[in-house]
C-alpha cells in the first residue's frame, strides 16, 4: 500500500512511499482508513519544528481519520468487520500514575499515532482495541474524520473552561482549534468573538464569520476599542488562545477580565508574560490537551445536533497524491481544514 511519509529532518521532506499492509495483532483492528483531516500538529511535522525530533524517518504522519475495520485480530470483543471508527490517538500505557488517575491523556508514556508509529495517511492501518471509538451511522465520513480535533474542542471548553451561558468569549486565533472551540462555547450559549492576524483575512477570518461569529483583526483593528464596545470595559470572561503563538498569551492577559480565565489550547512554546498581574487579578489559567472517551462521545453529539458545523468548516480541495499544496496553503493561512480522501492511496 501507499502512504504519506515524513522522509527527511527537514522541512518538506514529505513523499509518497510503498509499505507493507499491516497485519493486526491479536488485540488490534485493521482499518480501511476512508478520510483523514490535516492538523496543526501535521503542518508542524511538515515544517519540522523542534516538537517533532523524536521522530524516526519515514513515518507515516496523520492522526485525524475515520474509516471502516476490515479485520479484527483474535482477542477483539467490542467491534466487528465493517464497523465504523475513528481512532483516539493517544495511545497510554495504562499502568502509570496518570493512567490510574483517569488521565491518560497526559500519560508521560504515551505514543501518538502519526508521530511515534506510522499513522493514518495510508490505504490501511491497524489499532488496538482500546483505542478505537465507534462512529453513528447519522455522521457523514468526512465528517467522521474531524470527531479527533471536535473532541480537543470540547475538552477545552466543556471539560477545561468555566464557560456558561452569556458570558461573553475571545477565540485568539481562528484555526482549526479556534473555530472549532468558538463552535463548542457558542453551543455552550456564550457570546464569542473571533480574532486573527492579517494573515487570517484572506481565508479564516471570513469562515468564522460565515460560521456567524463578529472578528477581529488584531493587527488593524483598536483591540481596546473592541474590548470596551463589546464587553461594555470590563474584559472578556473567557480567553482560548488557540494560536500556537508565544504572543497569544499576552494578549489573553491584555483581554481577559479580572477573575476570569485563559485557556491555553495552542502549544505557545516560550512565552514571556507578566505573571504578577495575573495573580493580582486572580485570572485563571488553565491548560487543555488532547481527548479522551467522554470528549469524543460529547463531540459526536454536539455534530449529530448540527451545533457543530462541519460541513462549512471542512476544505476537501487537496489530494494527498500532492499533498504539499495543502500543507503549504494551511502553513500560509489560506486554508483552516483540510481533509483528504484516503481512497486515492489504495487506488
Amino acid at each position: 500500500m501507499r502512504g504519506l511519509a515524513k522522509t527527511g529532518r527537514s522541512a518538506g521532506s514529505m513523499e509518497l512511499v510503498d509499505v507493507e499492509q499491516p497485519v493486526p495483532e491479536p488485540n488490534e483492528a485493521l482499518i480501511e482508513v476512508e478520510y483523514a483531516g490535516l492538523c496543526g500538529s501535521d503542518a508542524g511535522i511538515y515544517a519540522f519544528k523542534s516538537a517533532f525530533e523524536r521522530m524516526n524517518v519515514p513515518t507515516i504522519i496523520g492522526h485525524e481519520y475515520t474509516g471502516r475495520i476490515v479485520e479484527i485480530g483474535d482477542e477483539v470483543t467490542k467491534f466487528a468487520v465493517g464497523d465504523r471508527v475513528v481512532e483516539r490517538p493517544i495511545r497510554s500505557c495504562g499502568d502509570c500514575y496518570q493512567c490510574e488517575m483517569g488521565q491518560a491523556n497526559v500519560c508521560p508514556n504515551k505514543q501518538i499515532t502519526g508521530v511515534d508509529h506510522d499513522g493514518a495517511y495510508a490505504g490501511y492501518i491497524a489499532v488496538p482495541e482500546e483505542d478505537l471509538h465507534p462512529v453513528p451511522d447519522d455522521v457523514e465520513p468526512r465528517h467522521a474524520a474531524l470527531v479527533e480535533p471536535t473532541a480537543i474542542a470540547t475538552r477545552a471548553v466543556i471539560r477545561n473552561s468555566r464557560v456558561k451561558p452569556g458570558d461573553r468569549v475571545l477565540v485568539a486565533g481562528p484555526g482549526p482549534m479556534g473555530v472549532l472551540a468558538a463552535q463548542v462555547a457558542d453551543a455552550q450559549g456564550a457570546e464569542v468573538v473571533v480574532a486573527g492576524v492579517g494573515q487570517d483575512t484572506a481565508y479564516r477570518l471570513p469562515l468564522a464569520e460565515e460560521l456567524g461569529f463578529p472578528t477581529l483583526n488584531v493587527e488593524a483593528d483598536d483591540l481596546e476599542t473592541a474590548r470596551e464596545e463589546i464587553t461594555d470595559d470590563v474584559g472578556y470572561d473567557v480567553v482560548f488562545d488557540t494560536t500556537g503563538h508565544p504572543s497569544g498569551l499576552s494578549m489573553s492577559i491584555d483581554e481577559v477580565r479580572t477573575g476570569g480565565q485563559i485557556v491555553l489550547v495552542g502549544q505557545t512554546g516560550d512565552a514571556m508574560a507578566d505573571f504578577t498581574s495575573l495573580v493580582r487579578s486572580e485570572i485563571d489559567l488553565q491548560c487543555t490537551y488532547s481527548a479522551m472517551y467522554e470528549d469524543f462521545e460529547r463531540a459526536l453529539r454536539l455534530i449529530g445536533s448540527g451545533d457543530v458545523d462541519h460541513e462549512t468548516f471542512l476544505d476537501d480541495r487537496f489530494s494527498l497524491l500532492d499533498a504539499e499544496e495543502a500543507f503549504e496553503t494551511f502553513l500560509e493561512g489560506e486554508t483552516c481544514k483540510p481533509v483528504f480522501d484516503v481512497s486515492v492511496l489504495r487506488e
